[in-house]
């Protein structure tokens, strides 16, 4: 039986307004969603992959069109939707529990059930060991580690990243991509994950959605029907690379062409 649709977009538009006029950043984007599926939405820099994103957290509304989460519209961001950056986003005051456990707090969670959920989620992903630690202490993939700890402590049941290890070298990367897909096999979250990465898209996604250049529309939708662990060598991967290569590139033209011409993204 399929799963139901959990993040609904409908005729989406973004439009920014600016000194120098307008800019049409998404143009007419509908995707189905179902719920526990991995997407990654790819494409080159200006396609609206991030404003995309930023409508379904509910950060950036969208200027015509709508985004529905279990088909209640989305007007504001949500316990529901958890958002992970490439910045991290953590509190240098508060040790790695405290940040994993802080939205807990917030929402009034008694105490032994905090600490349960943290201890949790450190051995989890392998952060006991550093509890008391402040962020200025760790590594970037550590950082970013306790910002994915922080998200599952609330238990939303969708998780946003934007280019969450984009900042990271290639080993930590690979890393930190099998905890994830290992995350996504426990707790079967939704995930909508952004990406620059052809390989990423392709290592991590059960469907990749790719965007052309400004404005943003959906230029190819395609399932990954490859088994896990995904082999970056074996004919399939790189069958399913060549085809996104193709077209990523042609968009990533456009955006260099536009470039040249001094049009700023």
């Amino acid at each position: 039986m399929a799963a139901e649709t959990q993040i609904r977009i409908q005729q989406v538009s973004k439009v920014f307004s600016s000194a120098g006029g307008d800019v049409l950043a998404l143009q007419d984007i509908n995707l189905d969603i179902p719920a526990g599926q991995f997407v990654c939405l790819l494409g080159p820099s200006g396609c609206g992959k991030s404003t995309l994103l930023n409508a379904v957290a509910g950060f950036s509304l969208a200027t015509s069109g709508a985004v529905l989460v279990d088909d209640v519209a989305v007007t504001d961001t949500g316990p529901d939707r958890g958002m992970v950056l490439q910045e991290y986003a953590l509190f240098p005051w508060m040790t790695v529990a405290q940040n994993i456990g802080f939205g807990l707090q917030i929402r009034k969670t008694p105490a032994a059930e905090i600490t349960a959920t943290v201890d949790r989620l450190l051995d989890t992903l392998k952060l006991t060991e550093f509890r008391e630690r402040f962020p200025k202490d760790l590594s970037g993939g550590m950082r970013q580690r306790v910002a994915i700890a922080r998200i599952l402590a609330l238990d939303s049941p969708i998780m946003l990243m934007d280019e969450p290890f984009g900042a990271l070298d290639a080993l930590t990367r690979r890393s930190l991509q099998d905890e994830l897909l290992k995350i996504h096999a426990t707790w079967r979250k939704t995930v909508l994950f952004v990406t620059h990465s052809i390989e990423e898209a392709i290592y991590l996604a059960d469907r990749i959605v790719v965007l052309s250049y400004r404005p943003g529309t959906v230029k190819l939708d395609v399932a990954v029907d490859l088994p896990r662990p995904r082999d970056p060598s074996a004919e399939g991967f790189n069958a399913l690379k060549r085809q996104l290569s193709e077209v990523v590139m042609h968009e990533q033209a456009r955006h260099q062409d536009d470039e040249l011409r001094g049009i700023t993204s």
